[in-house]
C-alpha cells in the first residue's frame, strides 16, 4: 500500500503541483480514505519529501551503476548519458517534478536537493577533467558539459508536448526516442573528441 501511495502521489504532484494536490486526491486515486493514508504518511509535506527521496535514490543508483561500468573515456561517458536518458524517459513524472522544484527553489522539500546532487556532480567533473588531462577528451569546461547533458535529457522529456508540434510526431514514440538518443550521443561524442582527431569510441553503436 505504501508504494501505491507513493506512485499515485508522484503522478499527481507532477501533474497538478504541490498546491493543486490534496491528500484526499491521493487517497482517492489509491482507493482508500484519508485516515488510512495518514497511517502511512503523517502529512502532505512528509509524503512529498519521500516522493523525492525515492526519485533521487533511483536516479543516483542508476548513475552510480553506470559510472561503475567498465571502460574509460567515451565508453563510460556514453553509458552514464544513456542511463540518464532511459531513466527520464521511463519516468516522465520525475522529470516534471524536477522541473517544478528547479523553478520553485525546492523550499518544500525536507531534503537539500542541491546538497544531495552536488557530490555526484563534483565527482563527475573530476572524472571528466581527468579524462581530458589524459587526452581521451577535448579540454573544455567539464561543469558546462554536464549541465548541458542534464538539460538536453531533461528538457526533451519535459517539453515533449511542445516538441510534438515541432516535429509533427510523438516525441516519446520509440522511433523518435531512438533518434533523439542517437543524436545526443553523437553530439557529445563530437564535442568531446580529442583535438588530435583520434576517436574516443566508435559512433557505430550510438543508436543502440
Amino acid at each position: 500500500m505504501r508504494d501505491q501511495i507513493l506512485d499515485e502521489a508522484t503522478e499527481l504532484f507532477a501533474r497538478q503541483g504541490y498546491d493543486g494536490t490534496s491528500l484526499n486526491d491521493i487517497a482517492a486515486g489509491v482507493g482508500i480514505k484519508r485516515p488510512s493514508l495518514l497511517h502511512h504518511f503523517p502529512s502532505k509535506d512528509a509524503l512529498y519529501g519521500e516522493v523525492f527521496e525515492k526519485m533521487l535514490s533511483e536516479w543516483l543508483e542508476r548513475v552510480e551503476d553506470a559510472i561503475a561500468s567498465p571502460g574509460s573515456g567515451w565508453e563510460r561517458f556514453s553509458a552514464v548519458l544513456t542511463s540518464g536518458f532511459d531513466l527520464f524517459v521511463d519516468n516522465p513524472a520525475y522529470v516534471r517534478l524536477m522541473r517544478r522544484e528547479a523553478l520553485e527553489g525546492g523550499d518544500r522539500l525536507g531534503i537539500d536537493l542541491v546538497g544531495v546532487v552536488t557530490p555526484l556532480f563534483d565527482a563527475a567533473v573530476d572524472w571528466l577533467e581527468g579524462e581530458m588531462a589524459a587526452g581521451r577528451f577535448r579540454a573544455i569546461d567539464a561543469r558546462h558539459v554536464l549541465i548541458t547533458a542534464y538539460a538536453s535529457l531533461l528538457g526533451y522529456v519535459s517539453d515533449a508536448p511542445f516538441i510534438n508540434g515541432l516535429i509533427n510526431d510523438d516525441a516519446l514514440a520509440p522511433a523518435a526516442l531512438a533518434a533523439r538518443r542517437s543524436h545526443v550521443l553523437d553530439l557529445f561524442h563530437r564535442a568531446l573528441a580529442p583535438e588530435s582527431g583520434t576517436s574516443a569510441g566508435s559512433l557505430t553503436s550510438l543508436g543502440s
